[in-house]
């Protein structure tokens, strides 16, 4: 069995997207996952499956666009994606929230960093499927536009490390 995370985009967010905790608890269930749990409620669920990571991502986002009506973005991570994630910090001195990791769905586009804007004291570096910015004055105050993000889903620093920590202890 592997330990995954499946992080949803745009859940509980600014009034937008209400999805119970328990709901989703019970969609993963319904999936036939072990172990499922969420972590806050911002449509973060871990569970334990045998099935590939493409094939979780696809029953979980079947079951979430049943719930909403609408497709809504699903990106999956192993316990060992998240551990390598949390270890590979490029920003340790920056506040955990403050420092936010952008999980996307493949490789960020190599020329990324030319279509961004509004940069002024914030710190961006690419991932393997994901992009790491460290907001200096914070997320409220940016900014920031980031075009390769935009169908991905953010998490800060203190919730990826809780993530990996509690994927750690379920594998």
């Amino acid at each position: 069995m592997t330990a995954y995370v499946a992080f949803l985009r745009a859940v509980n967010v600014s009034g937008t997207g209400k999805l119970p905790m328990a709901e989703l608890r019970r969609m993963g269930e319904e999936c036939g996952f072990a172990n499922v749990r969420t972590y806050i409620a911002s449509g973060n669920l871990l569970f334990e499956s045998k099935l590939s990571e493409a094939k979780v991502a696809g029953l979980v986002a079947d079951k979430v666009a049943k719930w909403f009506g609408k497709p809504v973005p699903v990106l999956v991570r192993s316990a060992a994606e998240m551990r390598a994630i949390a270890d590979s910090n490029p920003f340790p001195e920056e506040s955990g929230s403050r420092n936010f990791v952008f999980f996307l769905a493949g490789p960020p586009p190599a020329d990324f960093m030319a279509a961004v804007r509004g940069r002024e004291d914030e710190r961006i570096a690419a991932g393997r499927r994901e992009i790491c910015v460290a907001y200096g004055e914070g997320i409220g105050k940016t900014k920031l536009v980031i075009p390769a993000v935009k169908t991905g889903t953010a998490r800060n620093r203190n919730t990826v490390e809780k993530i990996a920590a509690m994927l750690e202890e379920q594998a």
